[in-house]
């Protein structure tokens, strides 16, 4: 049955050509179809919309092998973010990806010498950039426990030709890394902050680590120059939803942007149940009656998270729905786990063994060939077949390839 069969007509079908597989061709959206879709949730008097969540194909910088043919997955998806977990160990154990009584003190993490090399990892990057990524993201794990991590990201900087070199971590050790990370080239920062609330926020990190210690991590990274930092607030029903507001009101007016992510199915140990997401839509509804806000477009085609602006100038906040409005058709992210492994979506189930192809002599073509064809094999769109079943299935933890 050809791929695209059971979605004729929708988002993807529509934006990347009819028929799916390697021989779709990319096409431009008509005037009625960039108008076709709208924000979650838009303030009734509100005069600017969203831009359609279907993207607008990719063209490829001129670093690309050959910039006229994309690499494309079987839905017509170029490649374009590389997501790189340095390690699967975190010094939190937050309830939504490493909760404690999995992850205890008996839990086997990868051995050393099953974790990719800084050079191993510097290679990869430096050979999807050849294929079309433009933007690396260094995750965990928390990326800022592995030793020297500045010293990858000098590498990433000089040996990769990716300009684009971004981090997301829990911010506990900023306030000792910020200012190596930003010299050694690291761009920008992403920094979970679950609450402002200690008595909310240690209980969701499960290792009573404070609030002011990750402000502290914030703040030092402001200074070092990393910008704009951005902060990821999980959203969990009947957990924190009551610090949506004092959230948005905390980083209004700083510079900071906040993205409120719905709370996931990632992984197998987290105990999701549809009944704990607060819907991105209810989360813009209560920011927008206490500080006024208007959609605005999004930066690049593909961008996860739904952009919406303060009227009062007071800067941006983001709302990612992966649960409520889905946005597979966009994705353009591969994920590469600590020990080498090649994952094409956040909801896995098993990925490719990139460490055996590097660690048996393979040339860069030969490496290159093979992540072109997993990419080009790629069916993925977990979110958008999402039911009561699948968050049953077996999928790789988050804590593992990284959010």
């Amino acid at each position: 049955m050809p791929v695209l069969s059971s979605v004729e007509g929708s988002p993807i079908s529509r934006g990347y050509g009819v028929g799916g597989g390697k021989d779709a061709l990319p096409r431009r959206l008509t005037k009625q179809e960039r108008r076709g879709s709208r924000p979650l949730y838009c303030p009734a008097d509100a005069n600017v919309l969203l831009p359609p969540q279907t993207p607008v194909p990719y063209r490829l910088k001129s670093r690309t092998l050959n910039p006229d043919m994309p690499i494309l997955d079987t839905l017509g998806r170029p490649v374009r973010d590389l997501r790189i977990s340095v390690t699967d160990r975190c010094n939190f154990r937050c309830v939504y990806c490493m909760p404690k009584e999995v992850f205890g003190h008996d839990y086997a993490f990868l051995p050393h010498n099953d974790v990719l090399t800084f050079e191993e990892i510097t290679r990869v990057a430096r050979i999807f950039g050849t294929l079309g990524v433009e933007k690396l993201r260094i995750t965990g794990g928390e990326p800022l426990v592995r030793r020297d991590i500045e010293g990858l990201v000098g590498q990433l900087a000089s040996h990769t030709g990716i300009d684009d070199i971004t981090l997301t971590t829990n911010g506990s050790l900023l306030p000792r890394k910020a200012a190596a990370l930003r010299a050694a080239g690291l761009r920008r920062i992403t920094v979970s902050l679950d609450s402002l609330r200690d008595e909310v926020f240690k209980a969701m990190n499960d290792v009573d680590f404070p609030v002011q210690g990750v402000l502290d991590g914030i703040a030092a990274a402001a200074d070092a120059g990393l910008a704009p930092i951005k902060v990821n607030m999980v959203v969990k029903r009947g957990l924190n939803q009551d610090d949506v507001v004092p959230m948005a009101r905390h980083f209004h007016g700083t510079g900071h942007i906040v993205r409120f992510i719905e709370y996931m199915d990632v992984g197998a140990t987290n105990g999701w149940r549809m009944d704990d997401v607060l819907p991105a839509a209810d989360i813009v509804r209560l920011i927008d009656r206490e500080l006024p806000l208007a959609p605005i477009t999004a930066n690049y085609p593909g961008e996860v998270a739904q952009r919406y602006r303060y009227r009062d100038g007071g800067g941006e906040i983001g709302v990612i729905a992966s649960v409520t409005q889905p946005f597979c058709q966009g994705c353009t992210r591969a994920r590469l786990s600590a020990d080498g492994k090649l994952y094409t979506c956040l909801f896995a189930t098993e990925g490719f063994d990139v460490r055996a192809l590097l660690r048996s002599g393979a040339s860069d073509a030969n490496v290159a060939a093979a992540l072109s064809s997993v990419w080009q094999a790629r069916t993925d769109r977990y979110s958008e077949v999402r039911t009561s079943l699948t968050p049953r299935s077996r999928k790789v933890e988050m804590s593992y390839i990284g959010g």
